[in-house]
């Protein structure tokens, strides 16, 4: 069998064939408009009132970055199987990290469309991070994903969740490179990426997650000591954490 050949491969495989197949035919409204300024041109515009023709990288980019649509949703819907596919092959390169990307599609409030479009997109937004959490070499590491995740979908216990039952060897390896990630920020009481709200609410759940849930898997990893370390400063407050003789000297 083909190594990439594996049940969440093909999972995700079908959510993006789902994606597909619902959002045929979509375009954008027909009086949809844009800043040929500073967004592009008519003929780029005219291009997202056509379905299904292939945008360039650029204006892919342009498109979903843009905040000022006047029915950002339908836009959306028009972009989003190539966009779902590009984001998954790592060719989205967004300024700010891939929860930019997320705020994109809650920008279309794709959680009050029709029950199957809304369906097709948790789908594939559930089958994107068991693909990420499970495969060797993914495009966009998992740290990324989960911050596109938890903006698009506003909430973060769903995957963390489904990252905690995950019993994969994998999904320890993808827990240890974000907990390295996340540590400078978590430990100044930040959020590892930028939220479009209740980041402080987000902060807190990650990092009580982390500081419960981390450290037995991390340590069948042979992590080093330190960052077990860290991870346990996370859980402490104020004086506790930076007098610790294992506080890092982090300067915010």
């Amino acid at each position: 069998m083909n190594a990439h050949d594996t049940p969440v491969r093909r999972r995700l495989d079908g959510a993006l064939d789902g994606l597909a197949v619902t959002f045929r035919g979509m375009t954008a409204r027909a009086g949809e408009t844009q800043c040929d300024c500073h967004w592009g041109s008519e003929e780029d515009l005219a291009q997202l009132k056509v379905p299904e023709v292939e945008l360039d990288p650029d204006l892919l980019g342009r498109t979903w970055r843009a905040y000022d649509w006047e029915d950002h949703g339908a836009v959306l819907r028009r972009i989003l199987p190539q966009f779902a596919r590009a984001l998954v092959s790592g060719l989205v390169e967004p300024f700010f990290g891939m929860g930019e990307a997320g705020r994109s599609f809650a920008r279309g409030r794709w959680q009050q469309w029709p029950a199957q479009q809304s369906a097709a997109v948790w789908e594939f937004l559930h089958a994107w991070w068991a693909y990420s959490l499970t495969e060797p070499e993914p495009a966009v590491p998992a740290h990324e994903v989960l911050g596109l995740c938890a903006e698009a979908s506003a909430t973060l216990g769903p995957w963390l969740t489904a990252w905690e039952t995950l019993e994969h060897r994998v999904a320890d390896q993808r827990l240890a490179e974000a907990a390295a990630h996340w540590e400078y920020d978590l430990l100044g009481d930040q959020l590892p990426w930028d939220a479009w709200d209740n980041a402080d609410a987000l902060r807190t759940e990650l990092a009580n997650w982390l500081v419960r849930h981390a450290p037995a898997r991390l340590r069948a990893q042979n992590v080093p000591e330190e960052l077990l370390h860290r991870i346990r400063l996370i859980g402490l407050r104020g004086p506790a954490r930076w007098e610790d003789p294992h506080w890092p000297g982090h300067r915010y």
